[in-house]
């Protein structure tokens, strides 16, 4: 994997929430977002403040059993999926995961590895570590846009 276009380090869950919740701003429209990182690492946490970023109140929770937790946020359609329970790629296709994704759709994908080969092709990496009781978070920006928002995050 390429280096990365950003590096941040993260201590506690409120500030994971904090950084999520300025993340959201980096989306005004759809995209696709993988969250890679162990167990316990901090990526629904880090959707969970995404969520609260773009005005969602409710509970949000790790779609682990259900795969895929679909939020309506005022007209805007947000897909979390997790992908931690998921045996094969194929099943994605089987539950019409291609349906879930669309131009104006923002999609944040836990365990993207699990999907290989039937995931579109995402906007933004992220890698989540544990770094000494923090979270060392790695971005991988596809493109333009969303490398000088990244750099707009950074700044604040």
């Amino acid at each position: 994997m390429a280096e990365a276009a950003l590096e941040l380090r993260v201590e506690g869950e409120a500030a994971m929430e904090a950084l999520g919740a300025r993340l959201a701003r980096c989306f005004p429209g759809g995209g696709l977002v993988l969250l890679r990182g162990d167990l316990g690492a901090g990526k629904t946490t880090l959707v969970r403040g995404l969520l609260r970023g773009l005005g969602y109140e409710g509970r949000v929770k790790s779609p682990t059993y259900t795969l895929v937790e679909p939020y309506d946020i005022g007209g805007r359609v947000v897909q979390h999926l997790d992908l931690y329970r998921l045996a094969d790629p194929e099943e994605l296709e089987w539950i019409g995961v291609r349906d879930l994704f669309g131009e104006d759709v923002l999609a944040l994908v836990e365990w993207p590895e699990r999907g290989a080969g039937v995931l579109p092709a995402p906007d933004l990496e992220i890698r989540i570590e544990h770094a000494d009781g923090a979270r060392l978070l790695h971005f991988f920006p596809r493109s333009k846009r969303l490398e000088d928002a990244l750099h707009q995050l950074a700044a604040e």
